[in-house]
């Protein structure tokens, strides 16, 4: 047994999952994660309201971009929202435009503050900025968060018309609109990736005499964002054939299902967060096995041998 955990210790796929599992236990990451969905499902319809709000005056199809995203959602939470987008659509007063889009954005940034604190833990930052930078920092990420979120339907909609047009120059229109099918979700991914590193990078407290390139910052981007999609519809698949929500909480079911996804989220979203700051800080030791930070040696109470 010694010898086999030797040579898995010379691996560093070996050493890194054991960190990633350390980091699990030692962060408290469920709690991490409980907080963080808490706070989204706060911000999530408020966020909603800046978005379709502002994607008003670009005259988009919004409702179906927005329901794109939300794809992979179980069926209850998609028409959860879009319940809720039709109603807003419905029932919208342009002269309360302006008031709705800051109120949502505000609203939506308790959201960020908690993602901040999560990655905060993960790089082991002290959070020492005062109340008000933090606030404005995350309503600064959340009006970004729009803005690219807006800039992803803007392409996709303009990808589309150039598309149909260029195609229909050599009469395969058809050809573009069933491969536009996959592009759609293909361009809509990596938006995915560059957003979650994007957050890792701007959201941590980095301290002084250290610095996070966005490079670093794309392992965990790429793994939220598969995970992300993976986990969402193993979940839409469980709740559609085994899960009996609406049976055991009755007209809650559909919040329930939403809380329960928007957990999973956020332990995707802390995991990614926790993946690039475990990497920074195996390469900064060479791979080398901290006995301290390891799950392995905690649970086998194995000493490590100092050079």
């Amino acid at each position: 047994m010694e010898k086999l955990l030797d040579r898995a210790l010379e691996r560093k796929s070996f050493i890194f999952i054991d960190q990633i599992i350390f980091r699990f236990k030692d962060h408290n990451l469920i709690g991490s994660a409980a907080e963080l969905a808490y706070f989204l499902f706060l911000s999530i319809f408020p966020f909603l309201i800046a978005l379709l709000n502002i994607l008003n005056y670009i005259s988009l199809r919004k409702n179906q971009y927005i329901l794109d995203i939300i794809r992979y959602a179980p069926e209850d939470i998609q028409r959860i929202i879009e319940v809720f987008v039709n109603d807003l659509n419905f029932g919208s007063n342009e002269s309360l435009l302006s008031i709705a889009v800051i109120g949502g954005i505000i609203a939506a940034s308790t959201g960020f503050r908690a993602i901040i604190r999560s990655l905060d833990r993960a790089y082991k930052y002290t959070e020492n900025r005062s109340v008000l930078k933090k606030i404005g920092l995350s309503i600064l990420f959340t009006i970004i968060l729009i803005f690219l979120i807006t800039l992803v339907f803007i392409s996709l909609v303009f990808s589309e018309q150039i598309g149909k047009l260029v195609f229909q120059l050599f009469n395969i229109e058809v050809l573009f609109l069933m491969g536009w099918r996959y592009l759609r979700l293909l361009i809509s991914f990596l938006f995915m990736v560059f957003i979650f590193a994007l957050i890792y990078k701007y959201s941590p407290n980095i301290q002084k005499g250290d610095s996070l390139s966005l490079k670093s910052t794309f392992p965990g981007a790429i793994f939220a964002s598969i995970s992300w999609i993976i986990l969402s519809l193993i979940f839409s698949y469980y709740v559609s054939n085994f899960g009996r929500y609406s049976v055991t909480y009755g007209s809650l079911g559909g919040v329930i299902v939403l809380l329960v996804w928007l957990f999973i989220s956020s332990i995707v979203i802390i995991l990614g967060g926790e993946i690039n700051a475990a990497l920074i800080n195996l390469k900064e030791r060479n791979f080398e096995i901290d006995s301290e930070k390891s799950f392995v040696f905690k649970i086998m109470n194995k000493p490590v041998e100092k050079n």
